[in-house]
């Protein structure tokens, strides 16, 4: 069997049915070639393409640090609309993969047509949108998309650093900055998503015992005494906790690269929305109990971990959160290597050293800005607001409309309107409401909100600040969070 993988994975570039078939059998036997004498445990562990690759890629990158601010964000919503949003949004961001999907395949289609190989080249959204509808749009996504991924970065960054520091205080987070910046760099190696099989399944793993140590947890210890969950109060806190769920269900900015890592692209369809589906079962308990065992408390702790009591399934917890935010650093990271390598002409270098050492230039600026601001939490809403809501919603669902608002395009697509809905007018209907109530309630409200919030915080800011809201516990108060509350 694992010369017929192999053979899949040589294919992928050459899928289509257009394709000469000369040129897939040259390049299937040459590859295969190539790889026989690989050891098969390195296969198994390195060259991921499949279906379930691609689900714990999505379910992986999905949530990271987000799922530690989620109770947090409750705090500012209230419980019924913290559960309503994330399920909406999920929906919404589940739908917008969906043609994320469609319009690579619609690109690939087209581009395979004119026999035009993508051997040794990862196509990007950017590439999708320029050949599908010219280069203002390229010049859009690419924009946006390197903009969200830039500040992903560096939120993982700076969250390490506060995470850490909730184990470890003797040394300061600007430290520790320096520390997990120099260990993220390693993420140079990583060729592309087809190598990230073994990391995706341990982050998925290593999310789902967060989660649920933080429900278990919370519900061990139980309501603190006098607990009071008044949201919501403030408009400014609502739509930013608002904003906060809408980015929790924007992992789109790697979608197409994770397509193109697959060895069956057009499988993708619904992988999305199965990876949303069991990130809910992760969000929703967490959030769900924290919030009930503190209540607006949390509103003065953005960070769950803060409120729980240090032991050792909670340090496990921040070790494991630690270990998957370099996982995310990576998957943020990836997409940016391949635009560098591309601007630098190093993108079809078989050398894994040699493209290592050409995109250490992407790494350097992160490790700076995550020294300069090291406050992620002001900064998670307005990504939110001001790039996650286009990057995500709005840009995918124009572009799906506008590429197919010819009668001729639609006719001659390469994939139909989905079996549960199989009108175009239904679809055009659907992605105008996503465009309009993400404009409206995601960039407006919420890029006010966000705005608003960072202003107020701006007192708080330090430019290279040494140790961003930092306050080591004295031993006495360290003695008391270890007692269990009742």
């Amino acid at each position: 069997m694992l010369p017929q993988k192999q053979a899949e994975e040589a294919i992928v570039s050459n899928f289509s049915e257009t394709d000469h078939e000369g040129n897939k059998e040259e390049s299937s036997t040459r590859d295969v070639e190539e790889n026989q004498s690989l050891f098969s445990v390195k296969n198994i562990l390195w060259h991921g393409g499949s279906v379930w690759d691609a689900w714990f890629s999505c379910a992986s990158n999905q949530v990271a640090q987000v799922l530690l601010t989620l109770p947090y964000s409750f705090s500012q919503l209230g419980m019924l609309s913290g559960i309503l949003l994330q399920i909406f949004y999920g929906i919404l961001g589940s739908w917008t993969a969906y043609l994320i999907s469609v319009l690579y395949m619609e690109y690939r289609s087209r581009k395979e047509k004119e026999n035009v190989s993508f051997k040794n080249h990862v196509i990007q959204w950017f590439e999708v949108l320029d050949g599908l509808l010219g280069p203002y749009w390229k010049a859009v996504g690419l924009a946006f998309n390197c903009t969200f991924l830039l500040f992903g970065s560096v939120i993982q960054l700076i969250a390490c650093a506060s995470n850490i520091y909730y184990i470890n205080h003797h040394l300061d987070k600007r430290t520790w900055t320096y520390i997990f910046g120099a260990c993220c760099a390693t993420t140079v190696f990583i060729p592309s998503f087809h190598n990230y099989r073994i990391w995706s399944f341990l982050g998925l793993g290593m999310t789902t015992y967060t989660a649920w140590y933080l429900a278990i947890a919370a519900i061990a210890h139980g309501q603190v005494e006098g607990v009071q969950h008044s949201a919501p109060r403030k408009l400014v806190l609502y739509f930013t906790g608002a904003t906060n769920i809408l980015y929790t269900f924007g992992g789109h900015a790697v979608t197409v690269e994770i397509m193109h890592a697959m060895w069956k692209p057009q499988k993708f369809k619904y992988i999305y929305l199965f990876a949303t589906l069991y990130v809910f079962t992760l969000t929703i308990p967490s959030a769900t109990a924290v919030y009930w065992a503190f209540g607006d408390k949390l509103l003065n702790h953005s960070n769950a971990f803060s409120l729980l009591p240090k032991n050792g399934w909670r340090d496990a917890a921040v070790i494991l959160m630690l270990i998957h935010q370099f996982i995310t650093f990576g998957f943020a990271c990836t997409p940016l290597y391949f635009v560098w390598e591309k601007v630098i002409g190093m993108h079809d270098t078989k050398s894994i050293c040699l493209r290592a050492l050409a995109r250490l230039p992407v790494v350097i600026p992160i490790w700076f800005l995550a020294i300069i601001f090291p406050f992620f939490g002001p900064i998670n809403s307005a990504v939110g607001a001001l790039l996650v809501s286009f990057t995500v919603y709005i840009i995918p669902s124009l572009a799906h409309m506008l590429t197919y608002r010819k009668a001729s395009a639609r006719q001659n697509a390469a994939e139909k309107p989905p079996f549960f809905l199989p009108s175009w007018t239904a679809m055009y209907v659907i992605n105008t409401f996503i465009v309009v109530w993400v404009f409206v309630v995601g960039f407006g409200f919420g890029g006010w909100a966000s705005m608003t919030y960072f202003v107020q915080q701006v007192d708080t800011f330090g430019l290279f600040a040494k140790c961003y809201q930092c306050h080591p516990p004295s031993p006495a108060a360290a003695a008391n969070t270890t007692a269990p509350h009742h």
